[in-house]
């Protein structure tokens, strides 16, 4: 079944930061785009941590014009927040709700879910190191690892067992910030010439503009300045040479424009539910 036009709104949850204003920009730039392909009558973000609230998202669609609401989260993986948070905010009790209102609630799979993220992180790759050769290149795909749920690091985990398969790279590996395999023994564990480095992470943030740069030995010291360019110039300042190999860091997965395409996808896959 296809997505009702006219009376279907998708609203995009996310889990926001208080002390990060980069956090919500991709879900924002996300829901952008889709609502500019005017696939639905309407297009609303709501975040855990943001402005406006999942709380508030309850109220946000006119339920005399808009009859079904796709809920798509913005996660890498379920976990905590998919199946604990996003569900009690949004007064959800399964795949589908029905409001006293009679509007009907779908909640879908998380992004990081779909089969495109894949390809997406091969594109990724591609793109921070072009010309590179993947035969004399290692992969890594860096997640937070310890976090509530281990999800997110199993999803870390699935991505690059799917890409090594597909025999692309010399290696393929999933490390973490705060358990081993660490991302800051990239140099123990790789052997190429070359290290490709993607966080898997949703949004940019301190982990991506300073924590890993700092780990991976590309960044000496925490950030001072408040100026919002320098956190970029990590990611401009590809490529990076260190003990006679080059290293390439990629901004978060998540801010890649693709992920528009996989949350229109995870929507049309409940339409007929």
């Amino acid at each position: 079944m296809t997505i009702d036009r006219a009376n279907s709104a998708l609203l995009i949850v996310a889990h926001g930061s208080t002390v990060n204003p980069d956090s919500s920009a991709p879900t924002l730039a996300h829901a952008a785009e889709i609502r500019r392909r005017t696939i639905f009558a309407d297009v609303a973000c709501a975040f855990w941590k943001e402005e406006p609230s999942l709380r508030d998202a309850l109220f946000l669609f006119d339920p005399e014009s808009v009859r079904e609401v796709y809920v798509v989260p913005n996660f890498i993986s379920e976990g905590y927040f998919t199946q604990t948070v996003v569900p009690r905010e949004l007064e959800l009790n399964g795949q589908i709700t029905k409001r006293p209102s009679g509007q009907i609630w779908k909640y879908c799979e998380p992004v990081g879910n779909h089969s495109m993220m894949t390809e997406l992180l091969l594109k990724r790759a591609r793109e921070v190191a072009p010309g590179v050769d993947p035969a004399e290149t290692s992969l890594l795909i860096v997640a937070h690892g310890t976090d509530l749920n281990e999800n997110s690091a199993a999803a870390a985990k699935r991505e690059a067992e799917k890409i090594c398969a597909l025999a692309k790279y010399a290696a393929v590996l999933n490390v973490y910030m705060e358990e081993p395999p660490l991302v800051s023994d990239w140099r123990k564990l790789t052997k190429t010439q070359n290290v490709i480095v993607v966080p898997f992470f949703i949004s940019d943030g301190l982990h991506s503009y300073e924590d890993i740069p700092r780990l991976l030995g590309i960044a000496s010291e925490r950030s001072t300045t408040n100026s919002r360019t320098a956190p970029v110039e990590i990611f401009r300042r590809n490529r990076y040479e260190t003990d006679g190999r080059l290293l390439f860091y990629s901004p978060s997965i998540g801010t890649d424009a693709g992920f528009a395409d996989i949350i229109i996808e995870q929507a049309a896959k409940s339409a007929g539910v």
